[in-house]
This record gives structure tokens, sequence and C-alpha cells, in this order.
């Protein structure tokens, strides 16, 4: 199984690898320009399939289309609320989750595409916008990940442009599989 996985089981023991595969895909690409243009990149991977296509994973016990753009519509809705808290509270704890019950309890095969990459859209602007707003002392503030440990704004803004990297791909490699 990949380290990217992220397999909530093995979270803790991985976290390392992980991040630095996370931030091995971003390599020297400016994480803002990547977070800005992931919705649109979205939009590009999905455009012209059906909603069959969309569904169907790449292989058995793997993630559709669909799961894939409704993870990062819930991951980006996380992000929000994490940065928001590292920005107003000292230290804050962050929690990790396992995005596989995610996806299983919130349905995301019933996801509607349309409205996952409209929440993307709006979430994203929303958290670039505050971003852009932040001096490099908020941008260096800290949160502590129960699975990754202290991690700073700055550190984050790195790691989500990473994952968009990370299931940029996979979206890729899923079309190609299922089309």
């Amino acid at each position: 199984m990949s380290i990217l996985s992220n397999r909530f089981s093995a979270a803790r023991q991985e976290a390392s690898e992980y991040t630095r595969a996370v931030l091995g895909l971003l390599g020297d690409q400016d994480p803002l320009v990547v977070l800005a243009a992931t919705p649109d990149e979205l939009t590009r991977l999905i455009e012209g399939l059906s909603p069959s296509d969309l569904a169907r994973p790449e292989a058995p016990g793997k993630w559709s289309m669909l799961h894939v753009i409704r993870h990062l519509a819930d991951s980006e809705l996380v992000w929000a609320y994490r940065i928001r808290r590292i920005i107003a509270d000292d230290r804050p704890a962050i929690e990790g989750y396992d995005q596989d019950a995610w996806s299983e309890r919130l349905h995301y095969e019933r996801a509607d595409p349309a409205e996952s990459l409209a929440e993307i859209r709006a979430l994203r602007a929303g958290n670039l916008r505050l971003l852009r707003s932040l001096d490099p002392t908020q941008r260096h503030r800290v949160g502590v990940h129960s699975e990754r440990g202290e991690e700073s704004i700055e550190h984050l803004i790195r790691m989500y442009a990473g994952h968009d990297v990370l299931h940029r791909n996979q979206l890729a490699r899923i079309r190609k599989a299922v089309t």
C-alpha cells in the first residue's frame, strides 16, 4: 500500500513519511499558485464524463472520481477550520480524521459533483483570501496535530497544496482507467 493512502490506522507511525511524500509532490511549485489553480483543474479533470464514469472506481476497493472530489470538498472545510483555529487560538489541538470513515459514513458515493465543486470553489476562495491577508508572524503560528505534531500555517499551506497535487494526479489516473 502506498504511503500516500494516508491510512488512519497507521497515521502516527507514517506521519513523517507521509509529510515528506506530499511535500515532495509539491516540489518547487508555488503553493498558493497550486491552491488557486486546483478548482479549475478539478473541473477540467471531470469534464465530459458521465455519472457512471464518475462513480466507477479505478479498481475494486479504491475510490471513484466522485469520492475524490467529495473528499476534497470536506478536506477544504477541515482546513478552513484548522487555519482559523491556529490564527485565533494559541497552539490549538488539531485532530486528524479517518478519511475512509468519512467517505463511507458521509456517503461520498451519493455526492453531486457540481455541488462538491461549488463547495470547493467557495471554501478555497475564502481560504486564499484569508491566507493572503496574513502577515509573516501569523503564518508562523502553530497548531499541534494529533498525528504529525506541531504545524505552522506556512507548513499547512505547503501540505494542502501537495495534497491538491496528490489528488489531481489521482483523478487523472482514475479518468484514464475508467474511460
